[in-house]
C-alpha cells in the first residue's frame, strides 16, 4: 500500500512510462488465443508487403534466458529476458553452438531444451469472424503471431494439390479457421483448418488495403544484434546457466526483462521482454517491438497461452502498394509458381 502522495505519483508515472513502452492499448495484433474454448475465428491472410518475400509470413526465432531474480533487489522475482537468435539472420548463434552439444548427454537434454530457440511466425490479414468482444482498430488489417503447431497446419495444407490458388488471393483466397479446444489443461488448436470455399475480399477490405497498405512483415522482427549486443547476449546466457541474477546495470541498456527500467544514465534504446511470472496457458504470441524492432516474447516461448498484447511496430514502417487482384492468366501462373516454391521448400 502506498504511504504517501509521492509514492502514488511515482507509481502512476512508472505505469504510464511502461504503457508507452509497450504500446498501451494498441490492438493491431489479434489475440486469437483469447477466444473462448470451443470457439472458432476465421482469419484471411494477406501477402507480405515485401515483394521479395516468397511467403506470406515471416519467421521469428527467439531464445529465453531465465534468471532467478534481479541483482541488488532482494524482493525481485524470477525474470526472463528474450533475445533474438541470430540464426534468424543467417548467422551462427553462439548460444545454440554451445547448446547443441548438450543433447549428446542425456543428463543435459532438459537444459538444452530450456535454452533452445523458440519459433513463431508473423502473418497479417483480416479477421472475418471474431468471437471476441473488442474495439475495432482504425486499420482492420491485423497482425497474427502464430505458433509452430498452428503454422504446421497452415503449411501442410499448402502442399495439397487441390489448392490451385494462393490462399492470399484477393478474388479466390481462403479463410483459415482457428478453433480452440482443450487437451488436458492446455489449449489445443489441432482442429484448425483452411475453409473449403474460396471467397473474394469485400469492397471494404480492398479499400482498407488501398488506404493503409500492406505491412512489411520483417519490420515486426527484432533487429539484428550488433557485435556489442551479441557479446551481451552471450554473457547473459552464461550468467543464466550459472544461476546468477540478472544485472540491470551491466545489461539493461541492451536487453532487460519486462517491467525493469533502464539503468540510470543509459542512452541506448533497450528491449523489455515478458516477465517470467506471466500467467501460463499453451500457445503463442506476445511481442515487444520498439523503434529498434526488438526481441519479442511469445506465450508459446513461455510454454503457455499468450496473455499479453504485443506492441506495435515502429510508425516509420515500410508500406508497399497492395497487390492487384488475380484476374488474368499471368497472375494465376505466378500464384502457381509461388505455391510450387513453398512446396519445394517444405522441410
Amino acid at each position: 500500500m502506498a504511504t504517501s502522495l509521492a509514492e502514488i505519483r511515482a507509481k502512476l508515472k512508472s505505469q504510464e512510462s511502461r504503457s508507452e513502452r509497450t504500446g498501451g492499448g494498441d490492438n493491431a495484433i489479434f489475440p486469437h488465443w483469447n477466444i473462448p474454448e470451443g470457439a472458432t475465428t476465421a482469419v484471411r491472410f494477406l501477402p507480405d508487403g515485401d515483394p521479395k518475400n516468397t511467403f506470406f509470413w515471416a519467421e521469428r526465432l527467439m531464445i529465453r534466458l531465465p534468471f532467478s531474480g534481479v541483482k541488488n533487489d532482494m524482493n525481485s522475482k524470477p525474470v526472463v529476458v528474450q533475445v533474438p537468435c541470430v540464426e534468424m539472420f543467417g548467422e551462427t548463434c553462439p548460444i545454440l553452438t554451445e547448446v547443441r552439444g548438450w543433447f549428446k548427454d542425456p543428463g543435459l537434454e532438459d537444459m538444452g531444451r530450456k535454452y533452445w530457440k523458440k519459433r513463431s511466425y508473423i502473418f497479417q490479414g483480416f479477421v472475418n469472424e471474431n468471437p471476441l468482444q473488442e474495439d475495432s482498430p482504425e486499420n482492420p488489417i491485423r497482425r497474427f503471431v502464430i505458433s509452430p503447431s498452428i503454422f504446421n497446419l497452415i503449411k501442410d495444407a499448402l502442399m495439397d494439390p487441390d489448392i490451385q490458388e494462393m490462399p492470399t488471393d484477393y478474388n479466390a483466397g481462403l479463410d483459415f479457421r482457428i478453433t480452440k479446444t482443450t487437451k488436458g489443461q492446455y489449449a489445443d488448436y489441432s482442429t484448425s483448418k483452411w475453409a473449403r470455399k474460396e471467397t473474394a475480399l469485400t469492397e471494404a477490405q480492398l479499400a482498407a488495403i488501398d488506404t493503409h497498405g500492406l505491412n512489411t512483415l520483417s519490420d515486426f522482427l527484432p533487429k539484428k544484434p550488433t557485435e556489442v549486443e551479441l557479446a551481451c547476449i552471450k554473457e547473459m546466457f552464461e550468467a543464466s546457466v550459472d544461476g546468477k541474477p540478472y544485472d540491470n546495470e551491466k545489461w539493461g541498456q541492451y536487453y532487460r526483462p519486462y517491467g525493469i527500467d533502464a539503468p540510470a544514465g543509459s542512452s541506448t534504446s533497450s528491449t523489455s521482454t515478458a516477465p517470467a511470472t506471466a500467467t501460463p496457458a499453451p500457445a503463442p504470441a506476445a511481442s515487444v517491438v520498439d523503434t529498434t524492432p526488438a526481441p519479442v516474447a511469445t506465450p508459446e516461448d513461455m510454454g503457455a497461452t499468450p496473455v499479453a498484447t504485443p506492441t506495435p511496430a515502429p510508425q516509420t514502417e515500410t508500406v508497399a502498394a497492395p497487390a492487384t487482384p488475380v484476374a488474368e492468366g499471368g497472375e494465376s501462373k505466378r500464384a502457381e509458381d509461388i505455391l510450387a516454391m513453398i512446396r519445394n521448400r517444405q522441410s
